[in-house]
């Protein structure tokens, strides 16, 4: 099969993995939600999530396909749609939870997050800035400051909505340009501008807390994270994901067998890591763990095969992405951040949120792809002369 599959195979097997592992905790995890909505029809959600990963399959397979070189021109004007679709999202998003973050695509009525797609234009952008001013990197006027003020329009556009995403996108700017070779210095700068808005959006927020009607979601989950004292009003997610890892034990008790299921809120998605403890146990959450370390792994082999800089930087920057998402739904699941509502990366249930996750997928093994093939063609070329100084010299 993998013949048909250009690019790390690795990587395609973790793909694989996690698809098969998300199909089963999700016809596990959704019963709740089944007999809310569909009378107790849980395959109803299946097949619909099933149809979402048989099409993210389809999605990597044509992405990996693209040579990422013509990403590079798509780059730079992706993000300049992406700004006025978040602008957009704010004012006439579909509002959930008091959180501007859907648009709705009207011939197939699908809403999806616009912040996903925020987050691969980004990177991508990035990837072209840094490769383009490759020679200039120290230039904070001619190459920080631009750079930063796109990456702060983007990251601000999806903060009122969307705190954990803005920060995780923020964190992943400023690491892929630190790994690229911008100066130390240039990046602590940001730090005081950064303080300087936070101290902003407070007092906004003070003055006038409709502007930002999530603050106080944010302000009474930090409070509650950080407070050591019983809580009667306390995280009820948290508590019961909590119980679905004490009951896990090292091995879990077994596919299909979670109880707290019919507990944990939103266990098919930003919790699904706790029934993933609960049934598969301790052994079976760190072999989530590891699927990641081996993607991020395999990335990192293909960012030093790679040539050229915008090939590096857009590896780097899509795989860590996945990567921290997932680490930080891990760390909300087990108690270790606050609540943010990151889902698990290929795994949990999600419409257009599977497909943006595989578009960075293929993107990741359209780099991998093309550099076999031009390695392979290398050795072609080496090959190829001896062959007909072979044939010339049996000739004579």
């Amino acid at each position: 099969m993998f013949k048909y599959l250009g690019g790390d195979r690795a990587i395609w097997v973790v793909v694989m993995l996690k698809a098969l592992l998300s199909l089963l905790l999700v016809y596990s995890s959704i019963v709740t939600l089944a007999y809310k909505y569909q009378g107790g029809n849980t395959f109803y959600y299946v097949i619909k999530h099933g149809t979402f990963v048989l099409s993210g399959f389809a999605i990597i397979y044509l992405v990996h396909r693209i040579n990422y070189r013509y990403l590079s021109k798509i780059a730079q004007f992706l993000v300049w749609l992406v700004i006025p679709l978040l602008l957009l999202t704010l004012v006439m998003g579909n509002n959930i939870n008091n959180a501007s973050r859907w648009l709705t695509i009207p011939i197939i009525n699908q809403s999806f997050q616009t912040s996903d797609l925020a987050k691969i234009a980004l990177i991508m952008y990035i990837a072209r800035f840094l490769a383009v001013r490759n020679k200039s990197l120290d230039d904070f006027k001619g190459t920080f400051v631009p750079l930063m003020g796109v990456v702060a329009m983007v990251v601000g556009l999806i903060l009122p909505a969307n705190l954990s995403t803005a920060l995780v996108l923020l964190m992943l700017s400023m690491m892929l340009m630190f790994m690229a070779g911008v100066s130390i210095k240039s990046l602590l700068s940001v730090i005081p501008v950064g303080l300087a808005g936070i101290f902003l959006v407070f007092a906004i927020y003070k003055v006038s807390p409709d502007t930002f009607p999530r603050f106080k979601t944010w302000e009474k989950r930090i409070e509650r994270f950080g407070s050591d004292e019983p809580n009667p009003n306390g995280n009820y997610q948290a508590d019961q994901a909590k119980i679905a890892i004490a009951t896990g034990g090292a091995f879990g008790k077994g596919p299909g067998n979670s109880t707290q299921r019919n507990f944990l809120p939103s266990s098919f998605s930003d919790f699904i890591y706790s029934i993933v403890i609960e049934e598969y146990g301790f052994l079976g959450g760190m072999g989530v763990v590891f699927l990641y370390l081996i993607l991020l792994y395999r990335s990192i082999k293909i960012v030093k095969k790679a040539r050229g800089s915008f090939a590096a930087n857009l590896v780097l920057g899509l795989s860590f992405g996945l990567v921290i998402q997932g680490m930080v739904n891990m760390m909300v699941n087990v108690n270790l951040l606050p609540v943010t509502g990151q889902t698990l990366p290929l795994v949990s249930m999600g419409g257009t949120s599977m497909w943006f996750t595989s578009i960075a997928i293929g993107i990741i093994l359209s780099v991998s792809r093309t550099v076999e093939e031009e390695d392979q063609e290398v050795i072609e070329e080496k090959v190829e002369p001896k062959q007909k100084h072979g044939r010339k010299y049996v000739t004579a």
